[in-house]
């Protein structure tokens, strides 16, 4: 069993880039910053994430209306790989994000895809059992997929991690998240950058991420791939 919470909130700025903004990132990044060590051949590395809301789509209308202290639980695969299948609940408070991770095995979320909770009563993960508790009095039920392309770079001065989603894909048949061919969606034509850090921001960090074209915005993939 395996817990991970983070117990500081992290700093977490988003912006809307251009492509051309990515090929700057690609050339200037790796001089000064570590690239992640999922990469997988080629740039990057494949995220799908599995959303969880009710049906009076909580989590959707918390973020849409900025409500300060929100969460949201999904399910989350690297490289279509189900050997390693994360549960995360991710938090905001007062600006600050929060992430705390389990880890489920492909059993576990085969049966809840399939409507059997006690498969996170039966895990003695908390979080597993926190999911397990709002299943019922929140309702929360398997919504929707999206899936994306990341770049990810890690700088240690500052905890600093910087990503760029693009080539963002979203379906509503939730029971594809574990099938690589499941049929998607394409939101095309956007490119986000995120910078993650904890207390401070380191100005090399600072300095490269400035680009002109970017626009600061609160993107959230799960609420755009709902609304269109």
């Amino acid at each position: 069993m395996i817990n991970i919470r983070e117990s500081r909130g992290r700093h977490e700025l988003k912006h809307y880039i251009s492509y051309s903004d990515l090929l700057q990132l690609r050339s200037r990044l790796p001089f000064v910053a570590s690239i992640d060590k999922n990469a997988a051949v080629g740039y990057g590395y494949r995220v799908k994430s599995l959303y969880f809301d009710n049906y009076k789509d909580k989590a959707l209308k918390e973020k849409l209306d900025g409500v300060n202290e929100r969460e949201k639980f999904r399910l989350r695969i690297y490289n279509d790989d189900t050997s390693l299948i994360k549960l995360e609940k991710k938090s905001k408070k007062n600006g600050l994000c929060f992430k705390e991770s389990a880890i489920i095995t492909e059993d576990e979320c085969i049966r809840l895809l399939d409507g059997d909770l006690s498969a996170m009563l039966e895990n003695e993960n908390y979080l597993c059992r926190e999911l397990y508790a709002k299943m019922h009095y929140q309702q929360l039920r398997a919504k929707s997929i999206v899936d994306y392309q990341r770049e990810a770079f890690i700088y240690p001065m500052g905890n600093v991690r910087v990503t760029v989603d693009y080539d963002i894909r979203t379906s509503n048949k939730a029971h594809g998240f574990l099938k690589p061919d499941t049929v998607t969606v394409p939101i095309s034509g956007v490119y986000i950058l995120e910078v993650k850090y904890d207390s401070y921001l380191p100005e090399v960090i600072r300095g490269i991420v400035s680009l002109s074209s970017r626009r600061n915005t609160a993107f959230s993939k799960y609420a755009v791939t709902r609304i269109i």
